[in-house]
């Protein structure tokens, strides 16, 4: 991998969303949710380059700027329960490409929060812009946590371009509004394993 591998930061995006309801009664407290939107330069893009993995930690410091946002946002690290990331890939890239924000993304929101055991969710796909991306949610301490399997879509108007790529984390503070299929509650978590 080349020494020089950069990956200019050209926009970034928050985008907060409250939900109230989705057709029934008004919930207590809206669940907040909370997506961050780094748009960068792909250095990789127009050409395969077999060795890209040790440009994961130039991405490190973007994802704890990105997490400390949200967790901001959201009220503090306390108030998070749901996680999750992905990424969007210009025209140009691979989906590989993509793959390199798991390790910073997700390392990162775990440091922000302080603690959070469950597998943080990922989705990546090659579009240009305007396209949109479905980002999984879980909760951030037990994966079966049922009332937390969420997702929030993201997507921009003008990226990413072909020779970017559009990295986005997402956290949440609560589970679905209207939460009602059962399963495993956030309230029963005890295996502390980051599954139950």
């Amino acid at each position: 991998m080349p020494d020089d591998v950069r990956f200019d930061l050209r926009r970034e995006v928050l985008q907060v969303e409250e939900l109230h309801h989705e057709g029934g009664p008004v919930a207590e407290r809206p669940q907040r949710r909370v997506a961050a939107i780094a748009v960068v330069g792909n250095p990789f893009a127009g050409r395969y380059e077999p060795d890209i993995a040790g440009s994961m930690e130039t991405l490190s410091p973007l994802g704890a700027h990105l997490a400390k946002r949200m967790v901001d946002e959201l009220g503090g690290a306390d108030r998070v329960e749901g996680y999750g990331k992905g990424a969007l890939v210009g025209e140009d890239g691979e989906v590989e490409h993509g793959a390199l924000w798991h390790v910073p993304g997700g390392y990162a929101m775990r440091e922000a929060l302080g603690e959070a055991l469950a597998i943080v969710p990922s989705t990546k796909k090659v579009g240009g812009p305007g396209t949109t991306l479905d980002i999984p949610v879980t909760h951030r301490d037990a994966a079966y946590v049922r009332s937390h399997f969420d997702a929030v879509e993201v997507g921009l108007p003008d990226g990413p371009a072909p020779d970017e790529l559009a990295l986005v984390l997402v956290m949440t503070d609560g589970p679905r509004v209207h939460a009602r299929v059962g399963g495993l509650r956030a309230d029963q978590i005890t295996n502390r394993d980051g599954l139950r």
